[in-house]
């Protein structure tokens, strides 16, 4: 359960740029304003109906484009959503392809989307499970989370996912200022469904983290 509901936020990362670039292609572009639609307005099996069509999407994408990272980084963001979606076994299968992703695309520029990738595969780390069922560590997970605040210090994404690393180690006051950090980040031109439904996780998280800090 707690693999599913991470890979869903895993969504990672609603790609941690913070504004569209004016040379960002439009195939990345459908790829992330059709995710926001999936992710936070679908719901059921329409919802996951919706997300079997925009995996197809992305492994024709990424088929187009194998070295880009910014399409691998979202090719990786939708497996892992996909993955939290379906659910059952064939969770950690989706992970895995996300995590390949992810790496290529940091070999490839770990910069892209402002670190995106090190934020994602952060997640994956400390969300999947350990040895022997997943790949689940939490070092590493740390220690690629904090690389991602060095691209990317005031991201929405960078600042709510070490918050969320930290509230999950029940370090509340610790992963406090960085969810305020989150929702101070500026407004990312494009992805407004996105913004938005981000933002409602942070409230949430920043709800639980007051209340458990009482």
């Amino acid at each position: 359960m707690k693999l599913l509901k991470a890979l869903l936020a895993t969504a990672l990362l609603v790609g941690s740029a913070n504004s569209f670039a004016d040379d960002v292609a439009p195939p990345l572009q459908q790829l992330q304003q059709q995710w926001a639609t999936n992710n936070y307005q679908l719901k059921g099996g329409v919802q996951e109906k919706a997300f079997e069509k925009l995996l197809a999407t992305a492994d024709t994408t990424l088929a187009a484009y194998p070295d880009d990272a910014e399409i691998l980084i979202w090719h990786g963001i939708i497996n892992s959503t996909y993955a939290g979606v379906t659910g059952g076994l064939s969770a950690m299968k989706y992970a895995k392809i996300a995590k390949k992703d992810f790496e290529k695309a940091l070999k490839i520029d770990d910069t892209a989307l402002q670190g995106s990738a090190y934020t994602s595969l952060g997640v994956l780390y400390f969300k999947v499970p350990g040895w022997p069922i997943g790949f689940g560590d939490d070092d590493k997970a740390e220690e690629l989370l904090k690389k991602a605040l060095t691209i990317n210090p005031d991201g929405i994404d960078s600042n709510y996912f070490y918050g969320e690393f930290l509230r999950d180690d029940d370090q509340y006051q610790q992963a406090k200022p960085y969810y305020e950090k989150a929702l101070a980040a500026a407004p990312r031109l494009g992805r407004e469904t996105a913004d938005a439904g981000r933002r409602e996780e942070i409230n949430n998280a920043l709800a639980d983290v007051n209340k458990r800090m009482k």
